[in-house]
């Protein structure tokens, strides 16, 4: 009898057995694979045991959004801690043995087993509801992760090129039986993105509603919406985003501080990692913040030219910050709670993926650019616009959006170059430069000879 443990490009997973309101996933179980897979019942743990995944500190339990943003940064913040990975992400010189980005792509593809493993069962679940719910979270759950992945180890999404450049694996059936060859090849960066919609739209049409603290019809919809905006397909950004904010019941917080360090869901999110202080880690506490507030002292601290952003005193975000207890550093006040929940997807973000696809549309689909972007500052109480601009749009995202994970994405999706510091003198990487993609794990084109190392790492 196999045990359900599952090892596939060099990975494997214990599925947790658990299930409450805030996800609350006690230690991991070896257990049969007949059993795991059996009943509706372990269908639903197999389903929470992936949502846990998903919330690992290797992933969106902070480091991915961590990497994200140091990875795209050039003189908002800087990395002051002792830890050389992020050191290297920061740099922009990464060694392909670096454990952060190994950790992220192994628990990336455990995380994609086990949602296939769900999809592959899903029959085993017979009320029709409860079927079409599983499938849609497993889909949306697939889907993020390969999003994130193709985006890191993937050459950008070019709009209107065949994007035959090469992203990450496809592997869209569960893996139980490892006896046989496992070895398997990179999709194209297009075939990855294709797959990702197919599953979003699939996503939406299963998922219900409201799904308590998991992913529901609103959550794959937001997603979409990013997707299509990182491709440039601003008809399909814009028409997700409006059928987000006009439909989901969300709403903005109340006040910008009211976005973040909560112990519950806000107003506003769509989609966010549950943290307890009995479960769960949230690694952008560890990293943003000082130990007061239960991180290791301010790793990343945000700088003057960060602040020189905004243009009016009045704007709440401008003083969203505080001074390091053990340093003096100016630190990010976005994650002071260590048991607070990591907001994914949130509302604010579709106002701005509305506001752009409408202007670079010519249309005004939902509320004009200029209305879209005055809600997100009037909650911040930042002064209001008479017109708007596309740079006024995009740096309302670098003010609303900062230290959640946007930077390097926004880098490349508007193709923007950065500079750094090093060898005493300046460095400009252009947006599809592979010093800013991630290198593939050593270990893993260790032992898969079709897995192509991007061509960087290879030369270097």
């Amino acid at each position: 009898m196999k045990n359900y443990k599952i090892f596939g490009l060099g990975l494997w997973l214990t599925v947790a057995i658990a299930c409450d309101k805030k996800l609350d996933v006690k230690p991991a179980q070896d257990i049969s694979s007949d059993v795991a897979l059996s009943t509706p019942e372990n269908i639903q743990n197999v389903l929470v045991g992936t949502y846990q995944r998903a919330g690992r500190s290797d992933s969106y339990g902070g480091r991915l959004q961590l990497l994200g943003d140091l990875y795209g940064a050039s003189n908002q913040i800087s990395w002051i801690g002792t830890f050389q990975q992020p050191r290297e992400v920061f740099n922009k010189a990464l060694l392909a043995n670096n454990s952060f980005v190994s950790g992220y792509w192994l628990n990336a593809y455990a995380l994609i087993n086990m949602a296939n493993l769900i999809i592959d069962h899903i029959h085993v679940v017979e009320d029709a509801d409860e079927q079409a719910r599983i499938l849609g979270e497993a889909k949306f759950l697939r889907a993020l992760t390969y999003f994130d992945l193709v985006r890191f180890f993937g050459l950008p999404y070019e709009a209107g090129q065949p994007n035959d450049q090469l992203g990450v694996p496809l592997m869209l059936q569960g893996v139980l039986d490892y006896s046989g060859d496992l070895t398997i090849a990179r999709s194209t960066v297009g075939e990855v993105y294709e797959q990702v919609i197919a599953d979003l739209n699939e996503a939406y049409d299963s998922l219900p509603e409201e799904n308590d603290v998991f992913a529901d019809k609103y959550a794959a919809k937001a997603l979409l919406a990013r997707v299509y905006l990182q491709q440039g397909n601003y008809a399909e950004a814009r028409d997700a985003a409006d059928d987000v904010i006009e439909n989901s019941g969300r709403s903005l917080t109340g006040s910008f501080a009211g976005a973040f360090n909560n112990d519950e869901n806000s107003a506003e999110d769509l989609f966010a990692i549950q943290v307890t202080s009995q479960d769960g880690t949230n690694q952008l506490i560890i990293h943003y913040a000082d130990q007061d507030h239960g991180g290791r002292a301010g790793d990343v601290v945000v700088e003057d030219e960060y602040l020189a952003l905004f243009d009016s005193g009045s704007d709440v975000r401008a003083s969203f910050f505080y001074e390091s207890a053990d340093n003096g550093e100016r630190l990010t006040s976005k994650y002071t709670n260590q048991f607070g929940n990591i907001s994914v997807i949130r509302l604010a973000e579709m106002y701005l993926i509305r506001a752009e696809s409408n202007f670079r549309l010519g249309t005004a689909v939902g509320a004009s650019p200029v209305a879209d972007i005055n809600e997100v500052r009037r909650r911040s109480n930042a002064s209001q616009k008479l017109v708007v601009t596309l740079n006024d749009i995009l740096l309302e995202r670098e003010l609303e959006l900062a230290f959640e994970g946007f930077l390097i994405h926004d880098v490349k999706r508007l193709r923007r170059a950065i500079t750094i510091t090093e060898n005493q003198g300046q460095t400009t990487l252009e947006y599809d430069s592979g010093r800013l993609i991630y290198p593939i794990p050593e270990r893993e084109t260790d032992v898969n000879p079709l897995l192509v190392q991007n061509d960087y790492y290879q030369a270097n």
